[in-house]
């Protein structure tokens, strides 16, 4: 131990990847060797600057076992198989994958994970492989449901050629827990919507693709159009508040409805119009914000209703030349 401890004395402090602040006040104090850390009393030394640095250096000189955690390679399923025949139809193709899809749903539960993402490879003679790809909103283990959000996504698929081998691929598995029967049915008395909202999230997925669904998120910003983001859809958690820090607004009543771009209203006798006079309810609210990065506007906002008895979201600049312009349109 002796030697070793010599060999590491001359080595600097910064070999050991402590935090940036330790090491300051170590070299603050002229300490910037191990081995000049090794002198200091112990017990001064772990009040001072942590016993998990003064473990460090006893596991580094062999006075105490350095346990290190064993690597666990993440859980993955591969599975591939060659076809007798090239295919074509897409029922002869799923019944090809059954297998596969079987084995996937044994693998899963064995383990007691589910799959978020799920690829399908469809080999074939000239072509590159076609490669069909799905996004869950929740954790799956059932090869029954898989399989069918497969067919889904199949029947949309564009073959360049017939199929001559197949192969599933999962990405990291994670927990799954089976969900479990509710006293009462959802949205009666609270009761949960997650299993149907994952569904039919999965479902709209498989036929529309992915990128024809995705969530809303909101941004802490005043400007009606910055403060929203589309986002991939949120996992079903069963609970409906927002998380920290994204409240969303209470002092005003905002409109489901945000036109993509403020439409000019004309105006006579100094109020807009839209098929004819506009009635302004209550009182305005005004929004002055983005000075700090070029986008700043200056708008009183207003809700009206047109002739035909439609709330609309109105607002006039207030900088001239004062336009009033529609923004929104509430349902």
């Amino acid at each position: 131990m002796s030697a070793l401890t010599g060999a590491l004395a001359p080595l600097p402090l910064a070999a050991l990847r402590w935090p940036e602040d330790i090491l300051e006040r170590l070299a603050r104090s002229g300490v910037r060797t191990i081995g000049a850390a090794l002198r200091l009393p112990r017990s001064g030394f772990a009040r001072r600057f942590g016993a998990a640095q003064l473990a460090a250096l006893d596991a580094l000189t062999g006075r105490i076992p350095e346990l290190r955690e064993a690597f666990r390679v993440p859980l993955r399923f591969r599975r591939r198989c060659e076809l007798t025949s090239e295919l074509e139809n897409t029922g002869a193709i799923l019944a090809a994958l059954a297998p596969l899809f079987a084995a996937l749903g044994t693998f899963l539960r064995a383990r007691q994970c589910g799959v978020l993402e799920l690829e399908c490879r469809l080999g074939h003679r000239h072509s590159p492989p076609t490669r069909g790809l799905m996004r869950l909103a929740a954790p799956v283990a059932d090869a029954h449901r898989l399989a069918e959000l497969f067919g889904e996504r199949l029947a949309a698929l564009s073959l360049p050629e017939p199929v001559r081998d197949c192969e599933l691929r999962s990405d990291a598995l994670v927990p799954h827990r089976p969900d479990c029967l509710q006293l009462w049915q959802p949205g009666e008395h609270g009761g949960g919507l997650s299993s149907e909202a994952s569904g039919l999230i999965e479902r709209l997925r498989a036929r529309l693709g992915d990128e024809a669904i995705h969530g809303l998120m909101l941004l802490e910003g005043h400007r009606p159009e910055k403060a929203w983001e589309k986002t991939a859809p949120p996992a079903i958690s069963g609970s409906s508040r927002a998380p920290p820090g994204h409240e969303p607004l209470r002092s005003h009543r905002r409109p489901l409805w945000l036109l993509p771009a403020p439409q000019p209203l004309p105006v006579e006798d100094g109020l807009p119009r839209r098929r004819g006079p506009l009635l302004l309810i209550g009182e305005p609210e005004r929004i002055e914000t983005g000075w700090w990065d070029g986008g700043e506007i200056a708008r009183d906002y207003y809700t009206a209703t047109d002739p035909d008895g439609v709330r609309l979201w109105v607002f006039r600049e207030r900088e001239a030349p004062h336009g009033w312009y529609l923004h929104g349109v509430f349902g």
